[in-house]
């Protein structure tokens, strides 16, 4: 089976990909991440994958879009903001898998405790069947801690918000409330 694997970043890798090779995969990675702001950020993270990509011998395919209007276009203030970036990125990697030949996907999405993990299965399985190829379910959360030992351990960069425009406001403004 070809197995592509979107990331959302490098740390969130660590694990997902440790856990995939242990089942027999060896997943090629995909970044695609709009929702990422600022540009800063955007960079440091997908430098950091690159990194950790060739750190691990595992091919990296890109749709390097840093592009705040294409977030904001499909994930409008005030909206489930969370399910639409969701949807919008893994039709993205759905429809990448399909046009590339893979036979599935996955997405390092399912590591996180923060995210809502019923939701990034259901719109996988929704975008796999759009397209014709399957989704790789996997509840990696166990794995999230360990995962994220490793990263600090090997000196990756290591975000402090899920990334979006939205997210960092939000931690802006409870910051200033703590003060």
């Amino acid at each position: 089976m070809r197995l592509l694997l979107h990331c959302c970043c490098a740390p969130c890798s660590v694990s997902c990909v440790k856990n995939l090779r242990g089942e027999g995969f060896t997943p090629e990675l995909f970044w695609f991440n709009p929702n990422i702001h600022p540009s800063t950020e955007y960079v440091s993270r997908r430098d950091c994958l690159k990194k950790f990509a060739a750190d691990e011998k595992l091919d990296l395919k890109t749709a390097d879009e840093y592009s705040v209007k294409l977030f904001l276009n499909a994930v409008p203030p005030d909206t489930e903001r969370c399910k639409k970036c969701y949807s919008l990125r893994l039709e993205k990697t759905a429809s990448f898998a399909a046009q590339e030949g893979y036979t599935a996907f996955t997405t390092t999405l399912l590591i996180s405790p923060y995210q809502d993990h019923e939701e990034i299965k259901r719109v996988g399985e929704e975008e796999a069947a759009k397209y014709g190829v399957d989704f790789l379910y996997r509840d990696f959360r166990p794995l999230f801690r360990e995962g994220q030992s490793a990263a600090r351990a090997a000196g990756m960069y290591i975000q402090k918000y899920c990334g979006c425009i939205f997210s960092k406001e939000e931690r802006y403004v409870n910051k200033e409330k703590k003060i």
